[in-house]
């Protein structure tokens, strides 16, 4: 694919998971990605080897993005080395799991600080360079199904993907006369080493299988997604939402009550 052909993109949080899969598929398309990491040099110097392994161009860059320094810092030697910018993906995120009442407010504050308030850092100074360039492009973010499901044990990272989602909703107004397009994506559950902080490996396969598509999503799933909304043939799709989430918020466990009729007439038989 060579979609994005002379591209220039920054991608945060690009070390592992998905948003590694977003770096190598931006490659793959023909783009020269900026990979942000936060702690991990050795992890961003695989993916910046994976970028060129399928015929991409890459760098890694180092930003806490949960400090707005960083961020910016961070955004402004991206574009010294690109010599410009075309795609901005915030990707980048954190969460801690437990019940409001049980919070460790610490993790709480961080994930908001890097889910939150980083998305806005990266968006912002994104946008500010793409505004200044007068040639329009992309701003894609990486939300979450978290930003409307009201799920236990993880309000603050509901409420960072709601902000998220009002963000980039609000960029997408503000962006227009500038001709620049920003829309989110919706990933389902993806296979990605920070869904091992929450589940043992044998839970993962199985609860995988009970799923619509009987598996979990792959991060190159949702890098072909970055990689469709930035594509010029796109360019009328702004303020949108893409989900990618093999079914998974379908009303999938209430559908023809599955098991209840296994062992009776098909639920379609008195269909006419």
């Amino acid at each position: 694919m060579t979609e994005l052909t002379g591209k220039r993109a920054i991608v945060s949080g690009a070390s592992l998971g998905i948003g590694r899969g977003i770096a190598v598929e931006l490659a793959r398309a023909g783009a020269t990605v900026a990979v942000n990491y936060r702690s991990n040099p050795e992890r961003a110097d695989q993916v910046v080897a994976e970028c060129e392994s399928v015929g991409g161009k890459a760098f890694k860059i180092q930003a806490d993005l949960s400090i707005q320094e960083e961020a910016e810092a961070m955004m402004r030697s991206a574009i010294d080395t690109l010599g410009g910018l075309d795609i901005v993906v915030s990707n980048a995120a954190y969460s801690d799991r437990h019940l409001m009442l049980e919070s460790d407010m610490k993790e709480f504050r961080k994930t908001i600080d890097v889910s939150m308030w980083g998305a806005f850092y990266v968006v912002r100074s994104g946008a500010a360079e793409l505004v200044r360039a007068g040639k329009g492009g992309n701003i894609v973010v990486i939300s979450s199904p978290h930003a409307h499901l009201a799920m236990p044990g993880a309000m603050a990272y509901n409420m960072a993907k709601a902000a998220n989602d009002q963000m980039a909703r609000t960029a997408a107004c503000e962006l227009a006369q500038h001709r620049i397009r920003c829309n989110i994506i919706h990933p389902g559950w993806i296979d990605t080493p920070g869904e091992r902080k929450f589940f043992a490996e044998e839970t993962l396969q199985a609860e995988a299988a009970k799923l619509p598509w009987k598996r979990l999503g792959k991060p190159c799933e949702i890098g072909r997604g970055v990689v469709f909304l930035c594509r010029e043939e796109s360019e009328y799709i702004t303020g949108s939402t893409l989900t990618i989430d093999g079914g998974i918020q379908l009303p999938w466990r209430d559908m023809f009550r599955v098991e209840e009729t296994a062992d009776t007439a098909s639920p379609m038989a008195d269909i006419r």
